[in-house]
């Protein structure tokens, strides 16, 4: 009992310490580890796992949108960051150079990719001549490196996996509509397999992606009350495509730029996945995205018989589920505690006396709720158990994010609810940016978007008391 008391120990409890709770949870489950590289992390079988089923899951969802892969180098060359203004000011901060090839200097620094548009714009100068050229609906896998100061496993790392969506089109109708459809899939992904509720916005001209005309965001809302934005898409007019040359020649014989857009979502999902689902006990995975949907443990299979049921009952299991089998010489009550570290949705026990009853017993890793279910309608019954989890998972998800979400319409009450409630605060702003930079100031809250939903909860600034143009979420974020 020692050792298996000793697992879930090593957990700090979410509530004393929800940072140190964190980096207990992607160590103990097996999702990461550090390296000798700062700010780096290696993302082990378990954690990788996830992030393949996201790609699969996005990937699958992009080409039904007629989106096509493709893959562009990791160096950009100095001279081609530059040629767009604002966007290399935005990442300025963040780039990692390239100065030396083997024991040569270059002539030209090489900036180590912390964004592709720059690339793609290049490309697209080439790539575009005509209208029949038209659109361009790319996108690619790949790693990325902004060096953060300070980093955190999935949330803020310098070197971090995402796809990058970049497209070019006719018209400025055609790239907001693109725009808004990507935003689109990202919700519906996040809520329908990851069961993470989404608030769909815009962001603010303060917040907005460096050389956008408009960015539009989905904001979750993590268990400690923190907002973590977890996919964004970007309306960039047709300004690049000034700086870069990218025209071509329109259906009545005139030459015209491009319009176009870009749209990403990165690793730190799984961070949210952790933080929105996790318990004291480990990580909590929703069964849509789990790489192992079901755990079978059998009990005493030193007795005669039962560890060839269970390999039976895997492999049955096996032809319509995510399914392994934990047939190693670790106790029964460990091995509970490793499959609930793991956020494995549903576990299955099996011993000797449920085998001669035709039996096993049904375990869901998110309530702990048991269900004794006949061997023959195991496929049915698991299938069941798995779509209500799915279900409930979202809607405690969403109930939390409105629980702790809350209105102000005064400075004092916005303050306090900041500082003392965390959470989303709603309230209305006079679309100044030095009201929006005062918050920041002043309590560390930031501008999360400006909801497509707008309710109006009043009629004066939240910050300065003037007439408000629109509703907006705040909250301190990852």
């Amino acid at each position: 009992m020692a050792k298996e008391k000793k697992l879930v120990e090593a957990i700090t409890s979410m509530d004393v310490d929800f940072a140190q709770w964190y980096t207990d949870v992607v160590k103990k489950a097996e999702l990461v580890d550090y390296t000798s590289v700062k700010g780096c992390m290696v993302i082990k079988p378990a954690g990788y796992a996830i992030w393949e089923n996201i790609q699969k899951e996005l990937d699958r969802r992009f080409k039904e949108t007629g989106v096509e892969n493709v893959y562009l180098p990791m160096f950009i060359p100095e001279s081609l960051l530059q040629k767009e203004k604002d966007h290399v000011e935005g990442f300025a901060p963040e780039v990692a150079w390239v100065t030396h090839g083997g024991l040569e200097p270059l002539q030209e620094r090489l900036c180590v990719r912390p964004t592709s548009e720059t690339l793609f714009c290049d490309f697209y100068a080439n790539e575009v001549q005509s209208y029949r050229d038209l659109p361009k609906v790319y996108n690619q896998w790949c790693s990325v490196v902004r060096w953060e100061k300070t980093t955190r496993p999935f949330l803020r790392s310098r070197e971090f996996l995402w796809q990058e969506g970049h497209t070019a089109h006719a018209t400025g109708e055609e790239a907001e509509k693109r725009t808004i459809q990507m935003l689109n899939v990202y919700a519906d992904f996040c809520e329908e397999v990851l069961a993470i509720p989404v608030i769909k916005g815009q962001k603010t001209d303060k917040e907005k992606f460096a050389g956008a005309e408009a960015t539009y965001t989905i904001e979750s809302l993590m268990h400690d009350g923190k907002a973590l934005q977890s996919g964004t898409s970007h309306n960039f007019g047709d300004g690049f495509a000034k700086a870069f040359g990218i025209q071509f020649t329109d259906k009545d014989n005139t030459l015209k730029y491009v319009h176009q857009t870009s749209w990403g979502m990165t690793t730190r999902m799984i961070g949210a996945i952790i933080m929105v689902h996790g318990d004291d006990s480990g990580l909590v995975l929703p069964p849509r995205i789990a790489p192992t949907q079901v755990m079978v443990i059998p009990i005493a299979m030193h007795k005669e018989g039962v560890l060839e049921k269970a390999q039976e009952i895997r492999d049955r299991l096996a032809k319509d589920f995510r399914v392994k089998l934990d047939a190693t010489d670790k106790s029964p009550g460990w091995k509970f505690s490793e499959q609930e570290m793991k956020g494995i949705p549903v576990r299955i026990e099996m011993g000797p006396k449920d085998i001669e009853a035709g039996q096993a017993v049904m375990v869901r890793r998110d309530t702990r709720e048991k269900l004794v279910v006949s061997l023959e309608e195991l496929e049915e019954k698991l299938a069941q158990v798995l779509d209500a989890m799915q279900k409930d998972m979202l809607e405690r998800a969403r109930a939390h994010r409105d629980a702790h979400t809350y209105d102000a319409h005064t400075y004092e009450e916005f303050v306090d609810m900041i500082n003392n409630k965390p959470g989303f605060v709603r309230g209305m702003w006079c679309g100044d940016r030095a009201c929006e930079d005062k918050i920041k100031e002043e309590t560390g809250a930031t501008s999360r978007c400006r909801p497509f939903g707008q309710d109006r909860i009043g009629d004066t600034c939240v910050c300065c008391g003037r007439p408000a143009k629109s509703l907006i979420y705040w909250g301190k974020a990852y």
